[in-house]
């Protein structure tokens, strides 16, 4: 069972879209079969951060992250350098990217990149642990395959919060994250790459684990097969309209399919 903070909503359950051990037919037996396929191909799996490992604004929410970055820029007297559309944008990560296209490498990225880390690094003691990943993270560890973050967070977040939940050495040194190239955050390949470069992996025999269609578009880009992870429908349905085939909306059934493989 997997431990979770205390005081923290939970929005239920996961359903399942792929149900190996249940008995099945036509298109959802293949369905099964290919996702199987999928997992016992990767030797290293290179895992989105918030989302498949956690859902790190559970509890601190992302829009009042937004609004601390964009009331900082006001009270630096740039109010202006935002349209009134991201002024209230729920996602941090538009403020960010709003900010490097009107001033790219300036100062001024690097110091609100600094405050969103900042504040990713408040959220993680309320994360939630994404149901069934620690257990799946230790299980595909222990059977051999090599593990790395790829994330459009900070990999100081990640690093701090797998370091909480003791599963740092599944995936040391292997964590690449957000730097203040932000040209380089998914869709872009970079991180992908690196992770690859530095286990010495073939694309092919990698899988990349992500809950967004940029997360797709980066894996399509460097050569590497995709698993979805969607928690709800609206994420189920970014990822099929971006054109990803492999799809759960739990980590069940991909831990089912490791454990099978001790």
């Amino acid at each position: 069972m997997v431990q979770r903070p205390l005081g923290n909503h939970h929005d239920g359950p996961d359903t399942l879209l792929v149900t190996p051990d249940t008995k099945q037919t036509g298109p959802v037996a293949a369905e099964t079969e290919n996702l199987q396929e999928v997992i016992k191909r990767a030797r290293f799996v290179l895992f989105d951060f918030d989302g498949p490992i956690c859902r790190l604004f559970a509890g601190h929410s992302a829009e009042t992250v937004a609004k601390d970055l964009v009331e900082w820029l006001e009270r630096q007297g740039l109010r202006g350098l935002l349209t009134e559309e991201e002024r209230v944008h729920p996602d941090p990560m538009a403020v960010l990217y709003a900010v490097n296209r009107r001033h790219p490498h300036s100062d001024l990225v690097v110091e609100l990149e600094e405050r969103l880390t900042q504040q990713e690094l408040k959220a993680v003691p309320s994360a939630w642990p994404t149901e069934f990943a620690d257990p799946l993270i230790r299980t595909w560890s222990a059977v051999g395959a090599r593990l790395a973050v790829a994330t459009n967070n900070s990999p100081r977040t990640a690093a701090t919060y797998l370091e909480s939940r003791g599963l740092a050495g599944c995936f040391a040194p292997n964590i690449y994250g957000r730097t203040q190239e932000l040209n380089h955050l998914k869709p872009d390949p970079h991180c992908l790459s690196r992770a690859l470069n530095a286990m010495g992996a073939a694309p092919q025999s990698a899988l990349m684990i992500g809950d967004a269609p940029s997360d797709y578009q980066a894996a399509e880009q460097a050569g590497v097969p995709f698993l979805g992870y969607a928690r709800n429908g609206d994420k189920e349905k970014q990822l099929r309209d971006a054109g990803a085939e492999d799809v759960v909306s739990s980590m069940e059934p991909v831990l089912r399919v490791v454990r099978s493989q001790v």
